[in-house]
């Protein structure tokens, strides 16, 4: 039974802990005591506030721990690793920070630091996929398109989601970087609209986002790669208009002597109207292509997910096909399955260790968290 401290207690980091707490010793941590109430008369979960800025209480906080998950917030991800890959410790992140994780790669082998870094679902389970294929055929191009949507949609939005809306915008607003002809290409956010339809939903518009992240340097021998969010058709077209508009902008403006920034604005005027409340239903939905050469014939592998939020355990299904998946990742490292120092995004791993790939997909299967699969 190994120990392993869980960094914020959200509803994502709260699901790992809730998830490895009967096999291990789960310490779960956070800087505020409000998420920490939710493990009260948890066996196997102790709480620790704490502070990851803190950088000497971080360092007592790991010292005699087997492994960390890092669930904080993206704005707070790198300096984290940095300090938990310093400290010699072995990690799976899930804090999906801005800042290139693989730039820690040569003080994590110095180390000897065993670091999985963007391994949720995407970023993650989808390059688990693209890596397993890559090590065995000549793969042409890869196309990721993902959502985590309301169940039950409301009109003019259509869309829920279970974090802030200032991070939903700022999706909306960085330019999306894709891979065309085997040159990097960089194309303004929510554009290159086409609807998809699925077998289970029905039919959603997928747009450009700027998700393929580490694949743009693990995979730069693929020469057509993109990744696009998922929403319910309408929505792309609201969010454009207020883009175009200035609603996102974070230019100062003076309003009857108020300084204020459009964004912050418009981000607390969507609060109440993009808030996921608790319990209730959604789902994501997740469709993989890698298409190439094997034995000599092309084909193209489709790999389909779609989960929905547990009506028994009363997790959300972002929380299920993201935390599920680093806590399979997390297992694969306590137990030798994933052994190689150094900082490994999803694709590394799932190019590199066969067997790594078949746990994480055992370990979803076995929390209902299914993929389907075909060719073409």
């Amino acid at each position: 039974m190994a120990s392993i401290l869980v960094l914020g207690s959200g509803m994502v980091g709260s699901a790992i802990s809730l998830d490895l707490a009967g096999r291990h010793n789960v310490i779960a941590t956070d800087a505020s005591m409000l998420a920490l109430s939710k493990f009260e008369n948890t066996a196997g979960v102790t709480t620790q506030k704490l502070d990851v800025t803190n950088r000497s209480a971080l360092r007592a906080a790991v010292a005699d721990v087997d492994l960390v998950v890092s669930a904080v917030p993206g704005f707070l991800g790198y300096e984290t690793l940095k300090t938990l890959i310093e400290e010699g410790k072995d990690v799976a992140d899930i804090s999906f920070f801005p800042e290139e994780a693989l730039d820690l790669q040569e003080l994590a082998v110095a180390t000897g630091s065993v670091v999985v870094t963007d391994i949720g679902v995407a970023p993650g389970l989808c390059g688990l996929i693209l890596g397993h294929h890559d090590s065995s055929m000549t793969v042409d191009s890869f196309e990721c398109l993902v959502g985590g949507l309301p169940k039950h949609p409301i009109s003019p939005w259509f869309y829920k989601a279970p974090f802030s809306p200032l991070d939903v915008i700022e999706e909306y607003l960085r330019p999306a970087r894709l891979v065309e002809g085997g040159m990097e290409v960089v194309k303004a956010a929510l554009t290159e609209p086409e609807l998809v339809d699925f077998r289970t939903i029905g039919v959603l518009e997928a747009f450009n986002t700027d998700g393929l992240r580490s694949l743009l340097r693990t995979m730069k021998h693929i020469p057509d790669m993109v990744e696009k969010t998922l929403r319910y058709p309408g929505h792309r077209e609201l969010a454009l208009q207020l883009r175009e508009s200035g609603f996102f902008s974070e230019e100062i403006i003076e309003v009857q002597g108020q300084s204020i920034v459009p964004r912050e604005l418009t981000s607390a005027v969507l609060l109440s109207q993009w808030k996921l409340e608790t319990n209730e239903e959604e789902f994501t939905v997740m469709r993989v292509t890698v298409s190439g050469h094997e034995n000599g014939e092309h084909i193209a592998y489709v790999w389909d997910l779609y989960d929905e939020f547990d009506q028994v355990t009363k997790v959300s299904s972002m929380s299920r096909t993201t935390g599920y998946t680093c806590a399979g990742m997390a297992e694969c490292i306590l137990d030798g399955t994933w052994r190689v120092a150094g900082v490994s995004p999803g694709e590394i791993v799932g190019r590199n260790s066969p067997e790594s790939f078949s746990k994480v997909l055992g370990y979803l299967k076995a929390r209902g968290v299914v993929l389907e699969t075909s060719q073409r």
